[in-house]
């Protein structure tokens, strides 16, 4: 069993969604830190923290409603980190074993959605800031964005861990002396601290919404944990992903609430960042907005990397994949396309429309969330036989009908308590005037049913099949890295 702590691979990254074999791991744990932390860092993550102000709640309980979101949604995305190493897979091929050889179509289409959605929003939102330093345009900037993004992306994995522990590095002094600034210089509203101003319809959206920001990174984790030795703790690869992103959520989502309930209505992202700058000292929210754009392009990165994987996966699923480096550039291209065209012709209506999608995330992938994370720790406890994922005709079947219909099921259940703003309140959140505690409802249900879907399934033998099979894969793992 490898403990490399360095790279052993150089140059641009070919696998994909194929096993990363055993004397390809590399890395160290702590990695996952600076990572996690900077990925949720950036500007785009201060948009989240926004809900409860424009809402109506004070800013006590905005922040609070931030705190409690994030420490319940990170739990869930960072358990999904430590099946990285263990596996050596990307994310989202993982719902296999779930949903089915094609089944998983259904996961991998809502989460191509989400890297699209979200790259279109933190492209405008980098070219919005390039343009109000440097000038030259909004979609000549987003042009730009995309295509060093790109770059990074292809290079991979790799590239891809250093330039996040650069920024983060960066982040902690230009934001740490931004927030003293924030909290120092700004004046905020009479009763913002005041604990009688609680209100659930605001509290609950923006807790809402932060569970949901924080479990959207869940389809993303084992990508950047699937090359750490399989000899990393499970509680290690958990620390170090949850408190990462946690730290960089509460601080970036804090500050977009502070900025709210100072600029009030007159609020806009990249104009009140640059101006609450400036009171530290002229100029300095340039700076800050210089900053942010380079952290908008590395999370745009992680974006189409993500994004790739999902299609080669979706591809993978019609027809068989061979991990190359020309599969890599054509799915990135594609995806990079996707979100260029969709930055381009994005109008204020989807701007405004960005915590609803936020929303929908969250809708989504609650119930995946649930049934991947009982089938890992609880059903199979870890114990996959790996070489069956890539076997269309394999034990896990073409349809996994226990993980379709506790998805469903899961699903169903959380739409009498959906409330999306001003286009769709359930009944059941209608009720509860307007309060939105789907999550509450759907990963229970979600889980305990497939639970007891799966009691049947004989996960000795699928064991037995994973030792029978561990030495073909390693040596396929190799016959399919190209020279």
């Amino acid at each position: 069993m490898t403990t490399a702590s360095e790279p052993r691979v150089s140059g641009l990254e070919i696998r994909s969604i194929d096993y990363v074999p055993l004397d390809e791991r590399h890395g160290r744990l702590w990695h996952l830190g600076p990572l996690w932390f900077m990925s949720n860092a950036q500007i785009a993550t201060l948009a989240v923290g926004l809900i409860s102000i424009t809402g109506g709640g004070n800013l006590l309980w905005s922040l609070l409603a931030i705190v409690a979101g994030t420490v319940i949604g990170t739990f869930f995305m960072a358990f999904h980190s430590a099946q990285g190493p263990q596996l050596g897979l990307p994310q989202m091929i993982q719902s296999r074993p779930q949903f089915g050889y094609v089944g998983a179509l259904l996961v991998w289409l809502f989460a191509y959605v989400q890297y699209a959605g979200f790259n279109v929003f933190n492209t405008i939102l980098a070219g919005d800031a390039l343009h109000t330093t440097v000038h030259g345009g909004v979609k000549l900037w987003v042009v730009v964005v995309t295509l060093v993004a790109l770059v990074i992306a292809l290079v991979g994995y790799d590239v891809i861990h250093r330039a996040e522990r650069i920024l983060t590095y960066i982040f902690l002094v230009v934001f740490g002396i931004f927030t003293v600034g924030v909290l120092v210089n700004l004046h905020y509203p009479p009763g913002s601290f005041d604990l009688g101003g609680f209100r659930w319809t605001p509290f609950l959206a923006q807790f809402g919404v932060v569970a949901g920001y924080q479990i959207s990174w869940a389809i993303y984790v084992s990508d950047y944990s699937r090359y750490l030795p399989p000899d990393v703790t499970v509680r290690k690869t958990f620390y170090w992903t949850y408190f990462g992103s946690a730290l960089g959520g509460v601080w970036l989502m804090t500050l977009g609430t502070l900025l709210a309930a100072w600029a009030g209505k007159d609020f806009e992202t990249i104009r009140s960042i640059d101006a609450a700058g400036d009171t530290v000292f002229s100029g300095f929210g340039a700076v800050v907005l210089l900053f942010a754009a380079l952290g908008l392009v590395s999370v745009t990165a992680l974006n189409m990397y993500g994004g790739s994987l999902t299609l080669i996966s979706g591809i993978d699923s019609f027809t068989k994949v061979r991990p190359t480096l020309a599969v890599r550039l054509i799915t990135l291209g594609l995806t990079a396309a996707l979100s260029l065209v969709g930055a381009l012709a994005a109008t204020s209506h989807f701007l405004q429309n960005f915590n609803n999608f936020l929303l929908l995330v969250l809708y989504l992938f609650i119930p995946w969330t649930s049934v991947n994370l009982m089938d890992y720790y609880v059903v199979r406890r870890g114990h996959y036989a790996i070489a069956e994922i890539f076997n269309p005709r394999g034990i896990y079947g073409r349809w996994g009908l226990h993980g379709i219909v506790a998805y469903l099921v899961g699903f169903a259940v959380m739409v009498p308590f959906f409330s999306v703003g001003d286009l769709f309140v359930g009944p059941a959140a209608r009720a509860l005037g307007g309060a939105d505690i789907s999550l509450f409802v759907g990963l229970p249900v979600a889980a305990l049913l497939y639970w007891l879907l799966t009691r049947s399934i004989d996960v000795a033998a699928e064991q037995r099949l994973a030792e029978a099979e561990a030495t073909a894969l390693e040596q396929a793992a190799h016959e399919h890295r190209e020279p």
